[in-house]
């Protein structure tokens, strides 16, 4: 892997900022993750990685999509996350050196952004007070777990479809570029892949989609979900305060928090 020749570092540094996790850690982590790194490019469908390889080091998302999952013996796919630029990953295997405990696959065309483990660690080393950045990088993911869980346990297959949807959204918010127009948000997103994030069957996620687009919340096209009502969304969802201020940090205006979708990598 080589470092791009068409992407300067201010572009580079630009392009992961729109993440808040990145955007709000310290400046040596910032630094060390731009020089240490380097591009990969996957085709469809190729994994950046499989469950049980050993840690190779942290990814972030620069173009395309990764799919994150698990296979079950009967060949049934768990679909935990599907991450977009400009999403980092791989940080648990980087704190307790063990496999990777999930698949990752290109799900079209797709670049990555590799700093690798061992020069990581001497960063760290150096650098200890790095440790924290990448501690709230992982407790994020781990309360967005446990919120996750939370979903299938006590609410209706519709809430949790809202609630993901919710999640997904303020992603995609939080990751435009500055300036961008405010509006409908674009999620390319196939319902398939939603109803396997969600444990539904994709008759029943073709249902619930199809009543929230008669309410005039959503549009549904091959390949994407068009969320035009936010507010009538996360209506639909029933946030807790608690979820509201998460999803504060996300935006950036609260205090420094990652600005990662419900998944656990």
């Amino acid at each position: 892997m080589q470092p791009r020749a068409d992407i300067t570092t201010s572009a580079l540094r630009e392009r992961l900022a729109r993440d808040a996790w990145f955007r709000h850690a310290t400046p040596a982590l910032q630094d060390g993750l731009l020089a240490l790194g380097a591009t990969r490019r996957l085709h469809t469908g190729e994994h950046l990685f499989f469950r049980g390889d050993a840690p190779d080091g942290l990814y972030a998302v620069l173009d395309g999509a990764l799919r994150v999952s698990g296979l079950g013996e009967d060949g049934k796919e768990a679909v935990l996350a599907l991450l977009e630029p400009p999403a980092w990953l791989g940080e648990v295997s980087l704190f307790d050196r063990l496999p990777r405990t999930h698949d990752a696959v290109a799900e079209g065309p797709t670049e990555v952004w590799h700093v690798p483990q061992a020069p990581l660690l001497a960063l760290l080393t150096r650098e200890p007070g790095c440790w924290r950045d990448l501690g709230v990088l992982m407790a994020t993911r781990l309360r967005l777990a446990f919120i996750a869980m939370e979903d299938m346990a006590l609410h209706p297959a519709e809430a949790r479809l809202a609630r993901r949807l919710v999640w997904l959204c303020e992603v995609a918010v939080a990751q435009r570029p500055a300036g961008a127009a405010e509006g409908e948000v674009v999620l390319p997103l196939r319902q398939n892949r939603l109803a396997a994030m969600l444990s539904l069957s994709r008759q029943t996620t073709n249902q619930i989609l199809q009543g929230l687009q008669d309410r005039g919340v959503l549009r549904v096209a091959y390949g994407r979900i068009t969320v035009c009502d936010g507010t009538a969304l996360r209506e639909a969802a029933g946030l807790s305060k608690a979820e509201q201020v998460v999803l504060s940090q996300w935006r950036g205006e609260g205090e420094p928090g990652p600005a990662d979708s419900p998944r656990s990598v």
